[in-house]
């Protein structure tokens, strides 16, 4: 049997072949480290370590493109001063196109420098600040499929001879696993948000009634309380002020979301307190008002406070600029006009006190404006006054307030509610 035949590959293909089969060994490892972990502050640490040592640096960074301010921001600076890692990621911004980094970041293109003395591009300002000394650079692009992400710089590295398609390779590989850490993060931080609005609501509940109907006496209430998100700021209570009393609230904060969720529930421990201790409803919105003036300014409440007999059916009315009240008689549905002052926590204000009477069998219908600025998908506005009719067709059923919810419900079909709703009905028996 012949001998097998003998190969010579001259020295310098060979070192070549040795140095891409190196690179390809650096790629496997860095792309193992890539896959290790979602942490992107854990990921950028380790690649660029890595790197550092393959490419015998002294130095690397990562810069990060910030879409609102359109500049490079240091992100990641590994170097030996620890100094100077913090003053590039506090001090130093680069708009794009400006130094060598911003030009990468304009052209998306890699950049070899070898002195970057003889290159104009090259930015002093860093070196200036830090006291570093920067002699040459490799910059590459991340792009990612959202397009630029940042720029990986290599700071006076030991070598230059490395093949530049396995570098690219690399920083593409990297730009995604980035990317997939930004998408881990912000699903991280949805969770995280969920679960706090998930504990804010339930706490906000915990502010209203523990049953949404409540009977004193001849006189019955109840209520329908519906957010647009997970928090709200619309607020209805019930309270006993003082014996055969019924004191029933409804209010509406100004925004929606958190703040105005947060607003509400404080709104609501300063009523349940000034209620305890006022005899009418002008004084009980007066100490709110003053109450909530004392808060951050921009925000305000809309409110209407009653206080009925609930053997008499005298009631006693106090609002707030928050839409009227609709009674229902057995002769007629008609709105209600009572004297009104300015939303709570704007302006010192001192709110009158008006009286009626609720017959046998007589109704009020309380409601936020969430109910008549219902919108349908065309963008019409179901309107007061629409509201008003469909009351006045429907005074005789005897689950009033459901009824009109599901109007709103029919009306509003195939949209996102924009406002709370709130409806509450007290009626004497």
């Amino acid at each position: 049997m012949a001998d097998d035949a003998m190969v010579t590959i001259p020295a310098g293909s060979l070192r070549a072949l040795e140095r891409k089969v190196e690179s390809f060994k650096t790629l496997v490892e860095i792309s193992t480290i890539i896959s290790s972990t979602l942490d992107l502050e854990e990921l950028m640490s380790l690649v660029m370590e890595k790197a550092k040592g393959v490419m015998g640096a002294e130095a690397c960074s990562i810069l990060f493109y910030n879409r609102d301010m359109q500049k490079l921001e240091f992100e990641v600076a590994v170097c030996e001063e620890g100094d100077a890692s913090n003053i590039l990621k506090k001090k130093v911004l680069l708009d794009i196109g400006q130094g060598i980094a911003g030009w990468v970041a304009e052209h998306l293109e890699p950049l070899v420098i070898e002195d970057v003395k003889k290159d104009p591009r090259f930015f002093q300002g860093a070196d200036k600040m830090t006291g570093f000394e920067t002699k040459g650079l490799i910059a590459v692009p991340l792009i990612g499929r959202r397009g630029l992400i940042g720029v990986a710089e290599m700071v006076n590295p030991g070598r230059f001879d490395f093949d530049m398609e396995i570098f690219r390779l690399l920083c593409r590989q990297f730009a995604i696993a980035i990317e997939n850490s930004f998408a881990h993060k912000e699903s991280l931080e949805r969770e995280r948000l969920r679960q706090e609005l998930d504990i804010a609501a339930a706490l906000q509940r915990s502010f209203l009634p523990e049953s949404p109907t409540f009977s004193l006496g001849d006189l019955s209430v109840s209520a329908v309380n519906i957010s647009a998100a997970k928090v709200g700021g619309d607020i209805y209570d019930f309270v006993t002020p003082a014996e055969g009393k019924l004191g029933v609230l409804i209010g509406d904060v100004s925004g929606k979301g958190v703040s105005a969720a947060l607003y509400m529930a404080k709104a609501s421990s300063d009523f349940r307190y000034i209620s305890s201790r006022a005899e009418s409803p002008g004084a009980v919105l007066d100490g709110l008002n003053a109450a909530l003036s004392r808060y951050p300014r921009g925000m305000f409440l809309t409110a209407l406070y009653l206080i009925a007999d609930s053997a008499k059916g005298e009631a006693l009315i106090a609002c707030a600029g928050h839409p009227p009240c609709i009674r229902i008689t057995a002769e007629e549905v008609r709105v209600l006009s009572v004297a009104s002052g300015p939303p709570l926590g704007i302006v010192p204000a001192s709110y009158e006190t008006t009286s009626i009477t609720l017959g046998r069998g007589e109704r009020l219908i309380l409601l936020t404006d969430g109910v008549f600025d219902a919108k349908d998908r065309s963008g019409g506005r179901l309107g007061f006054e629409q509201v008003v009719e469909f009351i006045r067709r429907h005074r005789d059923e005897e689950d009033i307030v459901r009824m009109i919810v599901d109007r709103v419900s029919d009306f509003s079909e195939g949209t996102e509610w924009a406002d709370d709703l709130t409806v509450v009905e007290v009626r004497r028996r």
